[in-house]
């Protein structure tokens, strides 16, 4: 092909690819609001779609219980749902890049784990007197040692390969895992032991504008941050040597990545719990519709994660009548084979 034509090709593929780009991320946004106002109207108290949009715009023109219903209990629940999601499918994609791992996520490299330690150690302990604030704090101090433990690990022994790396994590969850037995098993009586019990299956029940307010600001902000950095992430999921001969210092790189990545799950498991499988399934998932480039992978799979986190918070407060269920048991159950059917496809091909 002669080279005028190469170059009047690409801007053309380039225009096609921005379009199609912006037409899912309009698509993921419509699915999102279909989903939220689904979830707005479903529960305890059965709200029509046009009741739900009316108490949301038109405050004033219903009754006051339906206003109380949306704006004190579903929408905030709903928001933080968004959030989680959000965080945990974007924080899977940058640490499957920079561990160059496809099973890498918050959970496996253990810094969910160091969350939930924080989180129990606070709520069996009581060694805060403001709860509301002290788990998320307790949740962020937890992620953080796991953070720097990692960056530690990273740092001083270079010769580490990804494998082992996750190796690394396995061995921080199960270390997390023996010191939350502990600390609730201790705990002085059964109902700090069925709270934290409840807060590591992962459960979005009795959400507040105040949990809203606690993970929108770190997350929104650790969100921009690693967003920023797309085509390094780019360059890292190539390999080290790739990233450095582009001109991407590696271990700063993955300093400042692990760190924020880190703290921002810490916000979002502060304030729903354990939630596993977004960080896995989200990601791989929006590769297969919008390919691996992190400028497309990163806010896809924010918007995949909140509408993930949606759908499973909706059916655990609706689907099964009396029976309790947990948001994050939801998310396993139909996490898990929908990353199943992804691993055995991506085995086949």
């Amino acid at each position: 092909m002669p080279a005028t034509e190469t170059r009047a090709a690409k801007p053309a593929n380039a225009g096609v690819a921005s379009l199609k780009g912006l037409g899912v991320v309009v698509l993921g946004l419509l699915l999102i609001a279909v989903a939220a106002v689904i979830s707005l109207s479903v529960g305890v108290v059965g709200l029509g779609w046009q009741e739900s949009l009316q108490a949301l715009f038109a405050r004033d023109t219903v009754e006051t219980r339906t206003e109380a219903v949306i704006w004190s209990i579903r929408l905030p629940r709903i928001l933080v749902a968004m959030l989680v999601g959000a965080t945990l499918a974007t924080v899977g994609a940058v640490m499957q890049a920079i561990l160059r791992n496809p099973l890498a996520e918050p959970g496996v490299t253990g810094v969910s784990a160091g969350a939930a330690v924080g989180a129990v150690a606070s709520i069996t302990l009581g060694g805060v007197s403001n709860a509301a604030w002290g788990i998320p704090v307790a949740a962020f101090a937890g992620a953080a040692v796991v953070a720097f433990l990692l960056l530690f690990v990273l740092q001083t022994r270079k010769d580490l390969g990804p494998a082992t790396i996750i190796l690394v994590g396995v061995s921080i969850n199960a270390l997390a895992g023996a010191l939350i037995n502990v600390l609730v098993a201790n705990a002085p009586d059964d109902a700090l032991v069925r709270s934290a019990m409840f807060w590591l299956a992962g459960d979005l029940d009795l959400r507040t504008w105040q949990h809203v307010t606690i993970a929108a600001v770190p997350i929104s902000i650790g969100l921009v941050i690693l967003f920023m950095r797309r085509r390094k992430l780019d360059a890292l999921s190539l390999g080290e040597q790739i990233a450095a001969t582009s001109g991407v210092n590696v271990a700063r790189e993955r300093i400042v990545l692990l760190l924020v990545a880190s703290l921002i799950t810490g916000a979002a498991v502060a304030v729903a719990g354990i939630i596993s499988f977004v960080g896995l399934v989200v990601p791989h998932a929006i590769r297969l519709v919008a390919g691996a480039q992190h400028a497309r992978l990163l806010p896809l799979s924010a918007l995949g994660g909140a509408l993930f986190m949606v759908v499973a918070d909706t059916i655990a407060r609706s689907a099964f009548g009396p029976v309790v269920i947990q948001t994050g048991v939801v998310a396993a159950l139909v996490g898990a084979p929908i990353f199943l059917f992804l691993l055995l496809r991506r085995k086949r091909a």
